[in-house]
């Protein structure tokens, strides 16, 4: 109390109040300067409020004063401290709250003006928005009419405008942006103007003084707009290629997802379809209808509580001990209902309990598969979004289109054959290379010997007078040789067609009979696979029909078996419980009986020690304590008005022993000036100047 009373005065002494209050002065203010102090408060909290600060309490009644201070308390969203009480202690400390106010009780008075001096700049924050945003009450039956329900939705879209202005305002002030450095700025833009229109104003009287200025100007003039028009067009071309782009990777993504479907309905048949679109169906509706409500209402939930922490004022350590506190409390009240229920109740009469334990654990476990589908799905989702990323890099950069499954495997053998045919391919290349190295140096001597030969020739016929005839007998053969060439190609190819005629004729007759016997034999394997396939689809559904038995069993047991160890669990829970509960009970009636045995001894020695003396004993030096306080008070407050008195008295003998002496120092000043020492005085000055008291 007395630190809360120190902060108070403290605060109270500081701008703009400049109250010069002591502790004493203070705590014996009454009550209607008490409300008085509350109402100046109140009205440097919301300056709007100008009446609050020219309303003098004593000329107001006593209902209009607590109705005002009320309604400011209540727009400040101050809370008196009834929280951690139960709903009939609430009520009542809610009326002496409300008895306090009117009858300005310190004990009342003296929380709600720490609470608001402590928050004094974020409650002039509030008291400013609560002018605009504390919305009007309206009956029912005026909203009735016709134009009422229309005002009030632009009331409150106003407000939602009034919201939105407001914290951008604050994200502004914020922001740090400096006014000086923006005014800065628009002068510098002002000057760097100046500086523009005088460079126009130039270069308009030198264009001027062009005989052909107006055409150069009209040129220059359709020169600009066909450059703007260029540049749209530009732009538009940028954005019709973009647009293009955008329709090629929606058909590459279309005709992936087409390639896809075609590859996941490879094999199979219309009645797996069905069945796959049954399951897909039943999980999104079970997503539809039961899980996502369930979602959209603890999202609520979670909404609501949050919007019930943000209206709620700052909580101190206190506040959070106090809430703690009452989880324990209710924590245990759960536990007791829990025992009493198991005491009560029997669990192996519940014939349901089980059906209802089997019908959690399957709820339980259509969650987590309805999540796990979800986690799948979305994983699955985000890698097709990077596998379409990863294919538009790749189509980007100049590469082809990414094979996989059985593409990708064909790619690869296809490689791997390439790769064995160049090998091969160039093993002979290098065999033909050092062939050819061999020949080349046989043609060089060959052609070396023919030159020689065929001079020795040309001499010998210059000698015989037949020069040429070499020459001419080799035109003759190459030309006779070729005759021969085309001729038996001719012949060749006449041939060859013939010939392969009549191999395909041979090949169609030897597979045609090679194939016979192989049809004959196909037809009852046929029949059979039908029939295998028929008996494989029968057993395949008496297999899952005894599957889903055994697996619904083993769940059952399962359940039994969880029940079973939930009990054991309970009844342990419950033995350690009742036997630390025996044990509190034992130490507590070991200390009853020493109580009890210390309070019948016969001792007085011993009878001095009990709780019961020794209590007494400190409430008998509290109450005396009290009484001495009390009369301190009561002395106190008796010799407030002699006291003050006597004070008023001995500062007026102050002022009179300092007027005095003042008088004396000018006496002193007159008596040197005429030929005295200083400090000499006449003896009859010096007795005038005594006090007579």
């Amino acid at each position: 109390m007395s630190e809360q009373l120190k902060f108070i005065v403290h605060e109270l002494a500081k701008e703009p109040f400049n109250k010069k209050y002591n502790l004493i002065s203070f705590d014996s203010l009454e009550s209607i300067q008490l409300l008085q102090v509350l109402n100046d408060i109140l009205a440097v909290v919301d300056p709007k409020e100008m009446e609050l600060q020219q309303i003098d309490i004593r000329e107001e009644s006593s209902d209009q004063t607590a109705i005002r201070i009320f309604h400011m308390l209540r727009v400040l969203k101050y809370k008196p401290p009834t929280e951690h009480h139960d709903m009939e202690e609430r009520m009542a400390l809610r009326s002496a709250f409300r008895s306090g106010i009117v009858q300005g009780d310190k004990f009342v008075i003296y929380p709600i003006l720490e609470w608001l001096f402590r928050r004094i700049p974020e409650l002039k924050k509030r008291a400013y928005l609560a002018h605009f945003l504390f919305k009007i009450d309206v009956p029912a039956e005026i909203m009735q009419e016709d134009q009422i329900p229309e005002l009030y939705s632009q009331y409150e879209e106003l407000m939602e405008q009034f919201k939105e202005l407001h914290k951008q305002s604050d994200n502004l002030k914020n922001s740090g942006y400096n006014t000086t450095e923006i005014r800065k700025d628009i002068s510098n833009m002002e000057d760097e103007k100046e500086q523009l229109n005088k460079r126009i104003e130039r270069l308009k009287r030198k264009v001027e003084s062009h005989p052909n200025s107006q055409t150069m100007m009209n040129v220059a003039r359709n020169l600009r707009m066909e450059r703007d028009k260029e540049k749209r067009l530009a732009e538009q071309r940028q954005e019709q290629s973009t647009l293009i782009q955008h329709e090629e990777q929606k058909i590459r993504r279309l005709q992936q997802q087409l390639h896809d479907t075609r590859q996941a309905g490879v094999g199979a048949t219309p009645q797996s379809l069905l069945q796959r679109l049954e399951e897909e169906t039943r999980t999104n509706k079970y997503i539809v209808t039961e899980r996502l409500p369930k979602d959209l209402m603890a999202r609520k939930k979670t909404l609501q509580d949050l919007q019930k922490v943000v209206a709620e004022p700052a909580m101190g350590q206190s506040d959070l001990d106090r809430l703690l506190s009452q989880i324990q409390e209710l924590n245990t009240e759960i536990n007791q209902l829990i025992e009493k229920r198991m005491r009560t109740g029997d669990p192996t009469d519940d014939k349901s309990s089980l059906f209802k334990q089997q019908a959690a654990i399957i709820a339980h476990k259509k969650e987590a598969a309805v999540t796990l589908y979800r986690e799948i799905r979305e994983d699955y989702n985000r890698t097709m979004q990077e596998l379409d990323q990863k294919r538009d890099v790749v189509k980007e950069s100049g590469g082809g289109e990414v094979l996989k499954g059985e593409d990708f495997k064909r790619y690869v053998n296809k490689l791997r054959s390439k790769s064995t045919i160049y090998k091969k391919k160039r093993q002979e290349i290098a065999e033909l290379r050092a062939e050819y190295g061999v020949l080349s140096r046989t043609e060089e001597i060959l052609r070396n010997r023919d030159e020689n030969i065929n001079q020795q020739l040309e001499l010998l016929e210059n000698k015989k007078g037949v020069t040429g005839y070499r020459q001419t007998q080799d035109e003759l053969e190459k030309v006779s040789s070729v005759k021969s060439g085309l001729d038996e190609r001719k012949g060749k190819t006449l041939e060859d067609i013939s010939d392969m005629v009549q191999r395909l004729t041979r090949k169609i007759a030897e597979k045609k009979t090679a194939l016979a016997p192989i049809i004959k034999e196909l037809r009852p394997m046929r029949q059979k696979s039908q029939e295998l396939t028929a008996r494989h689809e029968e057993k395949k559904q008496a297999y899952d029909t005894a599957s889903a038995g055994m697996e619904s069993n083993m769940s059952k047991l399962e359940q039994e078996v969880r029940a079973y160890r939930e009990e054991v669990t309970q009844d342990e829970g419950r033995y350690h419980y009742l036997n630390c509960m025996i044990n509190m009970l034992e130490i507590q009636q070991q200390k009853v009986a020493d109580e009890m045995k210390t309070y019948t001894s016969s001792d007085p020695y011993a009878r001095k020690k009990t709780f019961r003396d020794i209590f007494q004993r400190k409430i008998q030096e509290q109450e005396n304590l009290g009484k001495g306080l009390r009369e301190q008070q009561k002395t106190v407050r008796e010799s407030q008005g002699p006291s003050m008195r006597q004070m008023k008295m001995w500062k007026d003998v102050q002022r009179l022993m300092e007027c005095k002496l003042r008088c004396y120092d000018q006496t002193g000043g007159i008596a040197g000036s005429t030929g005295m020492g200083y400090g000499e005085a006449p003896p009859a000055m010096l007795e005038e100047d005594r006090l007579v008291m």
